[in-house]
């Protein structure tokens, strides 16, 4: 998985005035867990528009002085009106063990029963993968090849061996749906075919 890194600085005080200064300073507050415990620390706004406004997902490496953690965001606050980010939670990363988060469906081939007029539809955008950082995937790919016109691509077809898909078997991840011009010209050629052969008069 592909990796952004976030310099910052760890914080002394974590108080509401001292966090208030903090966004006046144009800076996010944010907390890494997971380790043995809480670190604290702030970084510049704009440091981070390559990691939440973004619909891929990434690893973060965030560079605290000498200090460096590895991470994934966890959680997030936005303002509800200036969208501006008031506080981010990070999860450490630890090589040896497995982490849960949620990848990008990509979606690859042709499928028939779209060329035949029908209508891809992505049921599930982002599917929750557990791996150990290393095998982490930047997406799930979800081959629709062999999908007809009615057919449902379910996650049981995107098994890997490098990571565990965390939803249940019925989970529909794509499918082809019959358009209203297929269905409307399916209809027409049905009343034709039961409309009766005027035959030649004698």
């Amino acid at each position: 998985m592909k990796s952004i890194t976030i310099k910052g600085s760890e914080r002394e005080s974590v108080g509401k005035v001292a966090t208030k200064a903090l966004r006046n300073a144009g800076a996010v507050p944010c907390v890494i867990y997971g380790g043995n415990q809480p670190v604290h620390f702030s970084a510049d706004e704009r440091a981070f528009k390559t990691l939440v406004y973004t619909p891929n997902a990434h690893t973060v490496v965030i560079e605290l002085g000498d200090k460096s953690f590895n991470a994934i965001l966890q959680d997030i606050q936005v303002h509800p009106v200036s969208d501006r980010i008031l506080h981010i939670d990070f999860f450490q990363l630890f090589e040896d063990k497995e982490i849960t988060m949620e990848v990008p469906v990509k979606v690859t081939g042709v499928s028939p029963g779209v060329l035949l007029g029908g209508v891809l539809r992505l049921n599930t955008r982002r599917l929750k993968v557990k791996a150990l950082p290393k095998n982490l995937p930047d997406f799930v790919e979800a081959e629709i090849s062999e999908l007809e016109m009615g057919n449902k691509l379910y996650v049981t077809k995107l098994v890997s061996d490098k990571y565990k898909l965390l939803h249940p078997d019925n989970t529909v991840v794509a499918q082809v749906r019959i358009s209203r011009a297929a269905m409307k010209a399916a209809q027409e050629a049905a009343k034709a075919a039961k409309a009766p052969v005027k035959g030649k008069k004698k």
